[in-house]
C-alpha cells in the first residue's frame, strides 16, 4: 500500500478506461491517487466497462467495487467523494471543457481502436474529448497502449500522438527488481505513470545499482 503524499499537496486527475487487457493497472493506479488524497475523474468506454468485468469482476462503477480496500477503510466517504465518475456518452461534462483545470490525464489502459481515435482528435465519446482537450490545453496527457504486436496503423498513431505532445508509456514492467508477485509487475508499471504525473510514491521501480558483477 502506498503511503500518503508527506506534502498534502491534493492534485486533480482524469483517468480513462478502455478495452484493452489491463484492468488491474487502472485499479492500482485509481487506489494510490484516492488514498494520497487527491481528485480522480475517471471514464469509462463501454468495452472499458467490459474489461472490467471481465478481468476483476466489477459490475458497477463505484468506490466498493473499484478499490474495495479503501471503501472498506474509515476515510471511505472522503475518499468517494474524490472519485467523480462520468458517462462516456456525456460529451459535455466538466472533464471535456478546456476551462477545467487538471494535473494529467491517464488512458489506462488504452485500446489501439481508442488510439486511432484519440490520434485523429475524434470527441465522439467522453474520454477521446476529454484527451483532445488535454492536448489542447497543453497538459500531460499519458497514453498507456497496452496491445500487441503492433501494426503500422498503431505506429503511426503513436506518433502522431507525440508529435502531439502525448506521452506514450506502454506498461511494459521491468524485471531487474526480481518481481515475486503479479503485485509487484503491476506497482512497476504504475509507478512509471505516477512519474509521469509527478506524484510521489513509494512503489517498486527505483533502479539501484548493487556495484556487483
Amino acid at each position: 500500500m502506498a503511503h500518503a503524499d508527506p506534502s498534502g499537496g491534493r492534485k486533480k486527475f482524469v483517468v480513462g478506461i478502455s478495452g484493452a487487457s489491463g484492468a488491474c493497472y487502472s485499479l492500482r493506479l485509481l487506489e494510490v491517487l484516492l488514498l494520497q488524497g487527491h481528485e480522480v475523474h475517471l471514464v469509462v468506454t463501454d468495452y472499458g466497462r467490459r474489461l472490467l468485468f471481465d478481468e476483476a469482476q466489477i459490475k458497477n462503477l463505484t468506490l466498493g467495487e473499484l478499490v474495495p480496500t479503501l471503501a472498506a477503510s474509515a476515510e471511505a466517504s472522503d475518499h468517494e467523494k474524490r472519485l467523480l465518475i462520468h458517462p462516456n456518452k456525456d460529451v459535455g461534462a466538466v472533464i471535456a471543457s478546456g476551462s477545467f483545470l487538471h494535473d494529467g490525464m491517464v488512458v489506462l489502459p488504452c485500446s489501439s481502436a481508442s488510439l486511432g481515435q484519440l490520434a485523429t482528435g475524434s470527441g465522439s465519446n467522453l474520454l477521446t474529448r476529454a484527451a483532445m482537450v488535454t492536448l489542447k490545453e497543453r497538459r500531460t496527457l499519458i497514453v498507456c497502449h497496452r496491445e500487441m504486436p503492433l501494426n503500422l496503423i498503431d505506429i503511426r498513431n503513436m506518433e502522431q500522438l507525440a508529435l502531439a505532445g502525448a506521452i506514450l508509456c506502454s506498461p511494459n514492467p521491468g524485471f531487474y527488481l526480481n518481481p515475486k508477485r503479479l503485485e509487484e509487475i503491476v506497482d512497476f508499471v504504475v509507478g512509471k505513470v505516477l512519474d509521469l504525473l509527478h506524484v510521489p510514491h513509494d512503489l517498486k521501480t527505483r533502479w539501484e545499482d548493487s556495484g556487483k558483477v
